[in-house]
């Protein structure tokens, strides 16, 4: 059950992410108009990210879900209004209202994730990013489907949703109930404030967010912009730059699936050198080569290289049970803030310098994160005061509480 929600999650959001490129016609938008809608629609996510664990708190995993799931409705039935007027306006605040639930629906989902892992007494959440990619890939598909098909934006967009919040309504009866004292388990939080802000000052946690940074702005760029630079960069119709996004998100799948085995097998720093290496490679072929069947190629290393950063990041946040709290916090919110207030960025860029080229500046954080990448390390158990069995339950359940996306 908690499975299907995360695909339906995946699913709902790229679906949107698909009809981009015709938005953007259909509203005669500049890449700057379509940058600043994203960047500003994004801000939702950003604000509903802290008030998830209190809402959280207050009507538990199931419920949370629920309401954030019909936010999110209520947002794209907004935002496809502004599409159906030709209001910019209106479609922006439909996507900030969207994001929030969006956020909310994400993040609640995780924490009834964990607790499946911690009734089951083993490593699942991956597979459960991997429903979220495999949600993506269906979403994306269908979406180069209904372009190809000529069926409108907001027909698609608002029928695909409400079967979606339809099928959550269903799954949700699935989850485990709330058992609040597990879940708090820092419910005393005698000094989370106080360690919160020294956390942000810790050297290793701020390079490790440097490598969520830059996983999940390569990760988020490519869902916003993908499409629209196969469309611009190669002249082709909306219809081929929604597959191109598939291609993207079906390379981003494969590898997450495959990268429990690779980090059991050869650890986190080598796949993360792994996939920074195949994301700088697969990032360059695309934005530089001519030929579009190769580029397309580049998009699947692209997308396997962006497929673990923010999850092991977040594993590494979490070595230490007792800091764990406050060093996801930092970790997930600069990864978060990247995620969705990046690709809006590279949208102004886009405007003077085209989107292929404005997706080259996603190197500079790449190779910065690639320099970091040791500090994702699993540091020696040089203390012992740790109980053994809090880091195999634990940092898996709430190395995800902060993200969407796994993206």
């Amino acid at each position: 059950m908690v499975f299907g929600t995360f695909v339906l999650n995946g699913f709902t959001f790229a679906n949107w992410l698909s009809r981009i490129p015709t938005i953007r016609d259909e509203l005669s938008l500049r890449e700057r108009d379509l940058g600043l809608i994203i960047l500003v629609g994004s801000l939702g996510s950003v604000l509903s990210l802290p008030l998830a664990g209190r809402v959280l708190a207050r009507i538990g995993a199931r419920s949370t879900v629920l309401t954030a799931a019909g936010l999110a409705v209520v947002g794209l039935g907004v935002a496809m209004t502004g599409v159906g007027t030709g209001l910019p306006l209106l479609l922006t605040g439909g996507l900030f209202i969207t994001t929030m639930g969006i956020g909310g629906w994400d993040v609640a989902m995780n924490l009834a994730g964990s607790r499946a892992e911690q009734a089951l007494g083993r490593s699942i959440m991956p597979a459960f990013h991997g429903g979220f990619s495999i949600g993506t890939v269906l979403g994306a598909g269908l979406g180069a489907l209904a372009i190809r098909a000529g069926v409108g934006v907001p027909l698609h967009v608002m029928t695909v949703v409400a079967i979606a919040f339809l099928a959550v309504v269903f799954l949700t009866r699935g989850f485990l109930p709330d058992s609040p004292a597990p879940v708090d388990d820092g419910a005393a939080q005698p000094g989370p404030p106080a360690s919160f802000a020294r956390v942000w000052l810790e050297p290793r946690t701020l390079m490790v967010g440097l490598v969520v940074l830059a996983a999940a702005l390569t990760e988020g760029a490519a869902n916003d912009w993908l499409a629209l630079a196969v469309v611009d960069g190669f002249e082709v119709p909306n219809d081929v730059g929604a597959t191109g996004l598939t291609i993207f998100l079906v390379g981003m799948t494969a590898m997450r699936f495959a990268g429990t085995w690779l980090l059991d097998r050869f650890g986190r720093v080598a796949v993360l050198r792994l996939c920074t290496g195949l994301a700088i490679v697969g990032l360059g072929v695309f934005c530089l080569v001519p030929s579009m069947p190769v580029a397309l190629a580049g998009a699947v290393l692209w997308g396997m290289g962006a497929a673990l950063g923010f999850p092991v990041g977040m594993s590494a946040a979490s070595d230490d049970p007792m800091k764990a709290a406050a060093r996801l916090s930092v970790v997930a919110t600069i990864g978060y803030t990247a995620f969705l207030v990046g690709p809006g960025v590279l949208g102004l860029l886009a405007d003077h310098v085209g989107t292929r080229n404005a997706l080259l500046a996603i190197l500079v954080p790449l190779v910065i994160g690639l320099l970091v990448i040791p500090a994702a390390r699993p540091p020696q158990p040089v203390e012992q005061n740790d109980p053994p069995s809090a880091p195999t339950a634990e940092p898996a359940g709430r190395r995800v509480a902060g993200h969407e996306d796994g993206r």
